[in-house]
Parts: structure tokens; sequence; C-alpha cells
């Protein structure tokens, strides 16, 4: 089980690393999208920050969540990112839902597998 653990951990990680070091770069090819999905990625762009903290946010949660000593924090940083795909793709792409609810199945399982260093922040 550790091993399974291990291997989705790291998975889960490279994706976020992957994800948002392409919002930096723009290395991966754009999909043709429908014309309503076009609107809201010219919406996102028009706050010129948004997709640079998101970016921020999925490598650093990304690198917590690989190393095991920090993966509760990495889980807990990515758990947002993780609930905004999971609305996105119920909104505009379904057909997505079904990798972004593995992802967030691991994520889950994860801040499960730590709730006992969450109690230490809830309870002090």
């Amino acid at each position: 089980m550790k091993i399974i653990k291990l291997i989705l951990c790291t998975l889960f990680g490279l994706m976020f690393i992957n994800a948002g070091l392409d919002k930096f770069l723009h290395y991966m090819p754009i999909p043709p999208i429908e014309p309503e999905m076009q609107k809201v990625n010219e919406a996102f762009g028009t706050i010129v920050w948004l997709m640079p903290l998101i970016g921020f946010i999925e490598l650093i949660g990304g690198l917590l969540f690989i190393i095991p000593k920090t993966r509760a924090l990495g889980a807990i940083v990515i758990l947002p990112v993780m609930v905004g795909i999971i609305i996105h793709n119920a909104v505009y792409m379904p057909e997505g839902l079904a990798i972004a609810g593995v992802l967030l199945l691991i994520n889950i399982w994860m801040i499960i597998d730590n709730r006992e260093k969450y109690k230490k922040l809830i309870c002090s």
C-alpha cells in the first residue's frame, strides 16, 4: 500500500508541477475550444495576477505533495485549486470530470491520511 501511495502522490504532484510551470512558460499546446470557453479564458486573462497565482500555488502544492514530510501541507495548499478544477469541469468541460474526480479523491485520501497533523492546528 505504501508503494501505491508513493506512486500516486508522485504522479499527482508532477501533474500539478507541470500545470503550474505551464502557466509561466506556456509550453503545452492549447486545443481548440468552444466559443463559450474562449470567453471564460479571456475573462480570466483580464485579471493579470490570477493565472500566475494559480500557477504558483500549483507548483508549490505539487512539490509539497511529492515529499512525504510535507504532503499534509501540500494537500491543504492544493485543495482550493482542486475544488476550482472540479467546478470548472462540471460547468464547462464535463468530459474532464473523470480525471479531476480521481485527483480530488487522491487529495482527499491524503487529507484523511494526515488528519492527526491537522488536529494540532485546530485543537491547540
